[in-house]
């Protein structure tokens, strides 16, 4: 157990709330901004203490206030707490500020794949070898400069062969050594948010390359480094990290981490992206950046299609019929990818003012504008519909090339 010194003032983070268990006795605590995954379980009455953590009294304070009521929390129990709140990251502390600003970035979805290592090549290769999947990775092939790959950041489970459609073709053909991984940001605010951590996952950690890094923030302005805390419960790009990882972790590899925010303003106004100046900025300086890597660089689009249902807010189940409708409009924002067209694929979601919520869209239009890709091919498609109609997402694998 952490062992913390009578001065030390413990102080709950905002948003930390207590959830039950089926253990009557027990109950979680979530950190509701999702900054720190998962949750922490301890019994409820070292929870209710939670309420004392205020900041304004140090442990010692706290301990000696107990020592003389009759009904007193002994000084046991009060340290088993505090190190349980500190070690689970809730409170304002060391710890916790060095998980925000600390070098790595720590893994927050590890429960969508193995935490275990030994675990995760199985996992994924066996994703190839499903029903509709496309089978193992074949020897290197030449067919043209692969550009960008648009997969899925679902997770593997319900993404399953549409990731393995999207990993088999860039294992055969991409010899990239740096990744550009562009990203919708499901917690940020931001438009845009670039990290210079390393990204770590049960695998081994993979670096961000700090030259690309200096090189696009360089040519976008300030602000991408204003939200410090968005890549941390951020798993659209984790994901992506892994399967780069068990791909290519033998010949060693560099990323660059990009969240790309709502382009919900551009929607609503009923113009393009590059109306807005931020996202125009934002298409120069990843221009530039691929120009500059040149052969040693790829993007990675991670982003999902149409997200409907009551889990989305949508009044209703969603029905077979809305499938169908759902599914028509998607074939028609991945028939854009032939040319591709990043301008018709931006009109078709203005048309419906985003109703999916095509979380994809940013990400997406981003890349394709930006680089400008001579053509493009969807390898699959994939509509997951929850049995009781409470959500739909819909995702594809496809490649950019020239």
């Amino acid at each position: 157990m952490t062992e913390h010194d009578l001065d030390f003032r413990p102080a709950l983070r905002a948003g930390v709330e207590a959830y039950a268990t089926d253990d009557p006795g027990r109950v979680v605590l979530i950190d509701t901004s999702r900054v720190v995954p998962g949750g922490v379980v301890m019994p409820e009455a070292d929870a209710r203490l939670r309420e004392l953590f205020t900041g304004m009294f140090t442990l010692g304070e706290l301990i000696a206030a107990f020592a003389e009521t009759p009904d007193g929390v002994p000084e046991a129990v009060l340290r088993r707490a505090v190190a349980a709140f500190d070690r689970g990251l809730l409170l304002e502390s060391d710890a916790f500020f060095e998980y925000v600003e600390g070098r790595d970035r720590r893994p927050s979805c590890v429960g969508a794949y193995p935490g275990d290592p030994a675990l995760i090549p199985a996992a994924l290769d066996g994703l190839f070898t499903l029903p509709d999947g496309p089978g193992r990775p074949g020897p290197s092939r030449d067919a043209g400069r692969l550009r960008a790959l648009l997969v899925p950041h679902m997770d593997y489970a319900r993404g399953n062969v549409t990731y393995a459609h999207g990993y088999k073709e860039l294992a055969e053909r991409c010899r990239a050594k740096v990744f550009v991984i562009v990203a919708t940001s499901h917690y940020s605010g931001h438009r845009f948010t670039l990290t210079r951590k390393d990204f770590t996952t049960p695998l081994g950690t993979v670096p961000t390359d700090q030259a690309a890094v200096d090189r696009l923030a360089a040519d976008y302005g300030p602000g991408l480094f204003d939200d410090p805390t968005a890549h941390l419960p951020e798993h659209s790009i984790e994901l992506e990290v892994l399967w780069l990882q068990h791909l290519f972790g033998d010949r060693g590899f560099t990323i660059v981490p990009l969240l790309v925010g709502s382009f919900h303003d551009a929607t609503r106004d009923g113009v393009s992206p590059a109306d807005k100046p931020d996202i125009a900025r934002m298409v120069a300086a990843l221009k530039k950046l691929d120009g500059w890597l040149g052969d040693d660089g790829c993007v990675i689009i991670s982003g999902d299609l149409a997200h409907i249902g009551p889990k989305f807010r949508d009044p209703d189940p969603v029905s077979p019929g809305q499938l169908a409708a759902c599914k028509a409009q998607d074939e028609r924002l991945l028939a854009t990818f032939a040319t591709p067209d990043p301008d018709a694929y931006a009109a078709i979601i203005r048309g419906e003012q985003n109703a999916r919520r095509v979380c994809g869209f940013p990400p997406t239009w981003l890349t394709l504008t930006a680089l400008r890709p001579t053509r493009g091919r969807t390898l699959h498609y994939q509509q997951y519909a929850e049995p009781g109609g409470h959500e739909s997402v819909s995702f594809a694998a496809a490649v950019f090339e020239d």
